[in-house]
């Protein structure tokens, strides 16, 4: 019998961001409700946290370690079905191992984990246990990035030659992370955030979507990476040359500090017979660009599209989809193919179609390859896996 999937959640407690839109992106479509939770490290916040959200007092917990022990105490039909981690990145590999080990499948913020080793310490676990996981790559979620793929692999532009993404933002144009600005504290803070900090924050977003509408994988890169902020201990600016699989090349451009933008995904992508270029600031709008015909204007919500576009798509054409959709098409993609499991059933293949423990390794390995290439005399350095 069809239910609801049973979400617990680790962070987001009051105070942080990211909690708030993924419960609400969880719970859009009403196949997701959120039972119990361990909101914060804080006990104090935790517990408030938790009854803000009206959960019941038995199910808040003050540790994930808790709530996952006495989660999986639960009869079957009471338990959580997953768990949705949304702490810093330093805070992701032990609860992710730990709910894998008591049967919960997950769903993780990018990037994946702290390091390399890390994530592939955690695809392992995944496959060891044939459970679920859901890497949040929000933008992957779009119907008019599923149109672009779907092009692609249809061939409709011919062999892709071409692929520039940059992902521009200002909110660190200054030294935040003294100024009592958390968000910007833990995303410059090496020990909680990584070898990187723009890179790891918003080039692993632009090098994903590079991969996702090319269908090529990155195989080398020619890295810059700048701290242009003085005082900052990590990366806030940088420019990445791509080299990929199936031959195209690329320019990835990466940056926190270019003040006055505000979050300025851009991708364009070319082939022997025409371009692609979408911007998640007009993300119902897709522009065909053909070499021997005019430019086409693909919108989401109208007719033509591909299943994979009209399967991601919310509202008549016309109706603004955005981030919050697009994050929500992520949880529903996932919430389709964890619930045709339970029923023992196939999912569609648009179901399925969603980041995986696979996109957090080489999301990983792209953070390291980058810092390494930065840090290099050599012109290019291999992307490992």
């Amino acid at each position: 019998m069809k239910r609801k999937l049973r979400m617990g959640m680790i962070g987001g407690g009051k105070g942080a961001f990211i909690g708030a839109i993924h419960r609400i992106a969880a719970t859009m479509d009403g196949a997701i409700e959120l039972v119990c939770g361990a909101l914060s490290t804080s006990p104090d916040n935790a517990r408030e946290s938790g009854r803000d959200l009206f959960l019941p007092q038995d199910r808040i917990y003050t540790s994930y370690g808790e709530m996952l022990e006495k989660e999986s105490a639960l009869p079957q039909d009471q338990r959580m079905d997953f768990v949705s981690i949304v702490t810093p990145n330093h805070a992701h590999l032990d609860p992710a191992l730990k709910a894998l080990d008591k049967g919960f499948h997950v769903v993780i913020e990018k990037p994946m984990t702290l390091t390399l080793e890390e994530a592939r310490q955690l695809q392992q676990k995944v496959e060891q246990t044939g459970l679920l996981l859901l890497l949040t790559h929000t933008y992957a979620g779009y119907p008019m990035v599923k149109q672009a793929r779907q092009m692609v692999q249809a061939g409709e532009l011919g062999k892709i030659r071409k692929v520039l993404v940059e992902y521009t933002q200002g909110w660190l144009s200054r030294l935040s992370e003294k100024e009592g600005n958390a968000q910007a504290a833990w995303r410059t803070d090496p020990a909680k955030s990584g070898k990187s900090g723009c890179m790891g924050d918003i080039g692993t977003h632009a090098a994903h979507l590079a991969e996702y509408i090319s269908g090529q994988r990155i195989q080398q890169v020619c890295a810059q990476l700048n701290t242009v902020v003085e005082g900052r201990a990590l990366d806030d600016d940088g420019h990445v040359l791509l080299r990929f699989t199936e031959g195209a090349t690329g320019v990835l451009t990466a940056s926190q500090v270019m003040a006055g933008e505000e979050n300025g995904l851009k991708i364009r992508v070319y082939g022997e017979d025409g371009g692609l270029e979408w911007a998640q600031q007009e993300p119902n709008t897709l522009l065909v660009k053909w070499l021997d015909k005019p430019t086409q204007i693909y919108r989401t919500g109208t007719g033509g599209l591909s299943s994979f576009a009209q399967h991601n798509t919310r509202t008549p054409g016309g109706h603004p989809e955005g981030y919050i959709e697009a994050f929500a098409n992520l949880y529903r993609n996932f919430a389709l193919t964890l619930s045709a499991r339970i029923e023992g059933t196939t999912p569609s293949a648009e179901a399925m179609d969603f980041p995986s423990v696979e996109d957090g390794v080489r999301g990983m390995a792209f953070i390291e390859t980058v810092v390494a290439s930065s840090g290099s005399s050599e012109k290019w350095t291999d992307f490992v896996v």
